[in-house]
């Protein structure tokens, strides 16, 4: 099965050998010493602000963002958030859930953000500001420096879910002024779903030492103590965990963050370039690396994903809701080539020349 999905995605030979191993016990100093460098690696490739630390959370991206949005906001804030896609809007619920004030910026699903939208809440008060920067669900980038620069005129304490996105696009934390960077094991680290790594900066843990934190499992306060050590409060997911340090060795060696977005930038442009005379149409509006986003004409989306499936053993990313007729993604992170893209592509022909495109 060829997989296009936008996580879980294909994983080198070297994370796949470590999953077929059994699971070591983890309360020794040599687990210690890989999470040490795990924080150290992570803290690198996203250029961290200086003494940003690491917390681990075991779980889904979902439960990275929870995380932070209890461990490092109260009623005390107020929060600006955008809305532009159904991760954006998880971001809406979450502030709901736990009583944090907050207003919403609602994008028309598919489009960027732009400095207009930003305009109006300009000098308004606003404590935080809490963004998908890669909006998954539309295939969509948001522009880190334009928003670094609204959050710093602010004085905004800056969330930032980069789930998808981190080694995908370019990203510097520090140069946006990000207090709390999230991804998932199961994207563009390309290790299997089960680890949400939260990246803090000094004023993020200062506010979680301020905070009284609300839940046991995902308490930061607890991580960040258990991580002088390296280790977690709770057993973690110690299998998911040593992949992460051998994926983060291969990035390190290759040339860092910045080859890896560039990897995967040239497997999506070369995907894109493939599929310019198919009946599909391509969202290029600011398009993240990660995923393509394509919209059908006269054929149902779903239809295309279950022949795919099906008749050619090759996994694309179906959308739900009211999009889920009409379009569908294609990922292009983890362990793909071009020769990967092309194997999706001549599928996608067949598919057309078979009456299945309209």
């Amino acid at each position: 099965m060829l997989n296009f999905a936008v996580g879980p995605v294909p994983s080198n030979d070297q994370v796949r050998a470590i999953g077929s191993q059994d699971i070591p016990y983890f309360r020794t100093k040599e687990f210690s010493e890989i999470m040490l460098q795990n924080e150290r690696m992570l803290c690198g490739l996203a250029h961290a602000p200086k003494d940003s630390r690491v917390c681990f959370i075991s779980g889904s991206g979902t439960a990275g963002m929870e995380a932070a949005v209890m461990g490092t906001l109260d009623r005390q804030d107020r929060a600006l958030v955008v809305d532009g896609g159904s991760f954006g809007h998880r971001f809406v619920e979450m502030l709901s859930r736990h009583h944090i004030p907050h207003d919403v910026i609602k994008l028309v699903y598919g489009t960027a953000l732009c400095e207009g939208d930003l305009l109006p809440y300009e000098d308004k008060g606003y404590t935080a500001f809490l963004i998908n920067l890669g909006e998954t669900s539309q295939g969509i980038l948001y522009d880190a420096e334009l928003i670094g620069s609204f959050c710093a005129r602010n004085g905004l304490f800056l969330i930032a879910d980069t789930i998808s996105s981190f080694l995908a696009d370019p990203f510097d934390m520090e140069a946006i002024g990000a207090d709390v960077m999230i991804t998932g094991s199961q994207k563009a680290l390309a290790c299997p779903p089960g680890v949400a790594p939260i990246i803090l900066s000094p004023v993020a843990m200062e506010r979680i030492n301020r905070i009284e934190q609300p839940c046991m499992y995902l308490d930061l306060r607890l991580a960040l103590e258990n991580g002088k050590r390296g280790q977690t409060p709770f057993t973690p997911a110690v299998g998911t965990l040593l992949q992460i340090y051998a994926r983060l060795q291969v990035i390190e060696d290759s040339g860092g963050a910045a080859a890896e977005v560039s990897r995967v930038a040239r497997i999506a442009q070369n995907f894109r370039d493939l599929i310019v005379d198919l009946p599909l149409d391509q969202r290029l509006t600011s398009p993240s690396n990660a995923v393509t986003y394509l919209s059908t004409r006269d054929c149902s989306a779903r239809k295309i994903f279950e022949v795919l499936k099906d008749e050619y053993e090759i996994w694309v990313c179906p959308n739900g809701g009211a999009s889920a007729e009409k379009s569908f993604r294609v990922g292009h992170i983890g362990e793909h080539d071009f020769a990967d893209n092309a194997l999706l592509v001549a599928a996608l022909r067949d598919v057309c020349r078979r009456g299945l495109m309209g």
